[in-house]
Order: structure tokens, then C-alpha cells, then sequence
């Protein structure tokens, strides 16, 4: 086989093999945004391109007095917005000091945070259920999002601190030597040079409350208090007589947000992704 034939077989793999990608994300997709149009509300007998296609169950999720989708929409924009920051500053904290501070527990408490990750959410949900509980915060948001700030903290911090190790401690000494203290340095040179890793933390814990389930449904009980997870569960439950379209215009819509702060954030991203825990 001579070299012009090769590589056209190693192109045709990778078009291939993008293809295939391709068309695995994009027919959920296409699927899911045809049967939000789909008149009944029945998942049998839907098709993906409907043939008398209408938006009125994205018009009832907005204007039906029955209808809870905006404030579970609230809900969850708040615990988002929240978690996003909440973890974006208490990671970079936790991050600074192990990167740049030498103490007792250091190198141990790196390995604590690794070894935290091993270990499923789902172990630690009733030790949550009655932490919450005992101090009065089950069934609110600012429980939630305690807990996902919280659980934020590890594997973010160990990629956070990655990132610091790689920015040059002459910078740090240069800043006291002109008076800068502790946190002039991390506010002022830290934070600004690690902006990459630093938006992939904000958009991921951005991100998780709108695709949680399990979290909301241990805390949360009020139908006030849900999110648009546990909100939307409820149009494919029995008692809701399983209406799968309207779960489906609601899902949709909840890919707008995200859509938007990843525009936002998109040109920090690929490196963020890429430089993050390079050293230990």
C-alpha cells in the first residue's frame, strides 16, 4: 500500500468516525425538539418530523396558569448562577493556598482530594438528607446549593492548582516586593492569567443543576422549590398521564442558558481544558 493510498484511508476513518459522532448526538436532538412539536402528548405515534406541527406546548409551559415550568426555570437559574460562582471563588481559594503555601497536611490533603472522587454521590445522600435536616435546610434552594458547591470543591481545586503550578512564582515575589499582600497577589495576577480553567470550573458547575436529578430529589419536596429536572420529571410520570411532549419542548429550553454562557465563555475554554492539573 503506497502513501497516497494511506492517508486516504486515514482521512476516510476520520470523516468517518466524526460522522458517526455526529449522528449519534444530533439524532437525539432532532428527535427530542420533533416531538416537542408534535400536537398529542402521547410518545407512541409521535414522529420526528410531525406532519401538523405546533408550538402549543412550549406555549403552555409559559402561559398556562397549571403550568410551574417558570419557577422551577427561576429555581434552577438561581442554584446555577450560585453554584457556578460559589465554586468558582472557594475553588480558587483552596486552589491558591495549596499551589503557593507550604503546611503541615499538604501533600495529603491533594491525595485526600483525589481520593474523595473515587467514591460515588449516591454514598453520601443520606449522611446529606440528615446533615440538611439538622440544621434546617432541607427542602430549600440555599441547601442545594450548599451541597454542590460543596461537592465542587475536590476534583475543581486539584485541576485549579494544576494551572497555578504552572504560572511563574517570580511573578508572586516580583508583587511583594512592591507591597502586594496575599491576596492583591491572587486577585491581581493569579486570577487574571488562570481565566481559562477557571471558566470551564464556572460553566461545569453551572451546567450541573440543570442536568441533576437525584440531588433535588432527596432535598427538595415543595413543588415551588423544584428545578427543572425534577420539575420536568413529572410530565412522564403516571400522574401527569405521561405527556412526553411536553417534557420535551421543556428540555429544549433548557439548553438555552447553557447555550449562551458557553458563548460566553468560549474562548477560554480550549485551553482551560487542555492546561489543567498538568503538574502535581
Amino acid at each position: 500500500m503506497n502513501r497516497k493510498t494511506r492517508n486516504a484511508l486515514e482521512l476516510t476513518g476520520i470523516y468517518g468516525s466524526i460522522l458517526i459522532m455526529f449522528i449519534v448526538i444530533i439524532y437525539p436532538l432532532l428527535w427530542t425538539f420533533g416531538l416537542s412539536l408534535n400536537p398529542g402528548s402521547s410518545l407512541f405515534g409521535a414522529s420526528m418530523i410531525p406532519e401538523n406541527w405546533s408550538f402549543k406546548h412550549y406555549v403552555w409551559l409559559f402561559t398556562d396558569p397549571e403550568s410551574d415550568y417558570l419557577i422551577w426555570y427561576k429555581n434552577t437559574l438561581i442554584v446555577a448562577f450560585a453554584t457556578s460562582l460559589g465554586s468558582t471563588v472557594f475553588v480558587s481559594l483552596v486552589a491558591y493556598a495549596f499551589s503557593r503555601y507550604s503546611f503541615f497536611g499538604r501533600k495529603y490533603g491533594i491525595y485526600a482530594f483525589l481520593l474523595l472522587q473515587m467514591f460515588p454521590v449516591l454514598m453520601a445522600m443520606v449522611a446529606i438528607y440528615i446533615l440538611l435536616n439538622l440544621v434546617g435546610l432541607l427542602d430549600s434552594l440555599l441547601g442545594l446549593i450548599l451541597i454542590y458547591v460543596g461537592g465542587s470543591i475536590p476534583m475543581n481545586a486539584f485541576l485549579v492548582k494544576g494551572y497555578f503550578d504552572t504560572i511563574p512564582r517570580e511573578l508572586d515575589e516580583s508583587a511583594r516586593m512592591d507591597g502586594a499582600g496575599h491576596f492583591r497577589v491572587l486577585f491581581t495576577i493569579m486570577l487574571p492569567l488562570a481565566k481559562p480553567i477557571l471558566a470551564v470550573v464556572a460553566l461545569f458547575n453551572f451546567m450541573a443543576p440543570f442536568m441533576d436529578f437525584i440531588l433535588p430529589r432527596i432535598i427538595l419536596r415543595s413543588p415551588e422549590n423544584y428545578t427543572l429536572a425534577l420539575g420536568l420529571y413529572n410530565f412522564v410520570n403516571a400522574q401527569f398521564a405521561n405527556n412526553f411532549t411536553r417534557f420535551a419542548a421543556g428540555s429544549i429550553l433548557i439548553a438555552v442558558p447553557i447555550a449562551l454562557v458557553f458563548l460566553m465563555l468560549q474562548r477560554y475554554l480550549i485551553s482551560g481544558l487542555t492546561s489543567g492539573a498538568t503538574k502535581g
